[in-house]
């Protein structure tokens, strides 16, 4: 009985830190995407005419927040599966 107690609680403990890598991964993806996205609407906003670059632009501030939440989080998920 204690051997099975023993299992069960080094499988509720393996399969929370798995989900803490998954979601790290996941956001650490979602960064590097959103940093991605980032790049290419800045060189869209240096290419193009005048009325589309004010636009790409904005794109480009919004896609770098967010690669930088996305980056926050998965350096806080990391941190959790470490614990």
């Amino acid at each position: 009985m204690r051997n099975f107690i023993l299992a069960v609680a080094a499988v509720a403990l393996t399969s929370s830190a798995v989900a803490q890598v998954t979601t790290a991964a996941k956001e650490a993806g979602k960064a590097t995407s959103e940093t991605a996205k980032q790049a290419g609407d800045e060189v869209k906003g240096a290419v193009s005419s005048q009325p589309n670059k004010g636009i790409d632009t904005a794109k480009a501030k919004t896609h770098k927040a967010n690669a930088k939440r996305h980056a926050h989080a998965a350096k806080d998920a990391a941190k959790a599966a470490v614990k």
